[in-house]
């Protein structure tokens, strides 16, 4: 299982895990990011050439699979950005309490097990002026769509090391603490359906 995971894993998702739909958002909102930047779970890095290096200043990028990193360093050499990675699951991030300005997540959510604890630690390092970016599939509105991705989790869950397709995204970034500030949603890829509705927006933490 190590092997797949930190090899053929991170093939797989760096073969499969970007066409041009999902492209055309992350070219829309990774460049909102600004000043320390932590991105959860980074994967292959594709995020980081839609990253501003005239605003932003540094980039934390969260990722525990050595092979994911692999591939992340290629994609670092070819920008400009200040980047730091940190070996960390999502769960346990090791930053000062709002120690950054933005926090950006991209098909991440859907994988990390604690998913609120993932969610309550980004809201913790998060300045009370930050933002936190988005970009995950998850729960479709249809109630058929809902049935197929409920029989198919466990195909997605296994192929990409415990994808879950059923989760609620704007509910548990609600519940993590947070106010959505603007979000879209919509089925960026025709197949298969039930694991290609997706979530995309802004939040801003929430006065405690």
């Amino acid at each position: 299982m190590r092997f797949y995971n930190e090899h053929i894993y991170p093939w797989l998702v760096s073969s499969l895990g970007d066409p041009k739909p999902i492209q055309e958002v992350r070219q829309r909102i990774v460049p909102l990011a600004q000043g320390t930047v932590l991105e959860v779970g980074v994967g292959p890095g594709v995020n980081f050439a839609h990253y501003n290096p005239t605003t932003v200043s540094k980039v934390y990028a969260l990722e525990p699979n050595r092979g994911m990193v692999r591939l992340a360093e290629q994609h670092r050499h070819q920008t400009n950005l200040n980047i730091e990675f940190l070996d960390r699951p999502g769960e346990r991030i090791p930053l000062e309490n709002a120690s950054v300005d933005t926090a950006v997540s991209t098909f991440t959510l859907c994988t990390i097990p604690g998913v609120m604890d993932a969610i309550r630690g980004i809201r913790r390092v998060l300045r009370s002026s930050g933002k936190f970016i988005f970009f995950e599939h998850g729960l479709a509105p249809e109630p058929s769509t809902q049935r197929w991705q409920r029989w198919s989790e466990p195909i997605p869950h296994c192929l990409f090391a415990g994808c879950h397709v059923t989760r609620h995204i704007p509910s548990l970034i609600s519940e993590g603490g947070f106010q959505i500030e603007q979000i879209e949603s919509g089925y960026l890829v025709p197949f298969p359906k039930s694991w290609t509705y997706c979530f995309w927006g802004t939040a801003r933490p929430q006065s405690q």
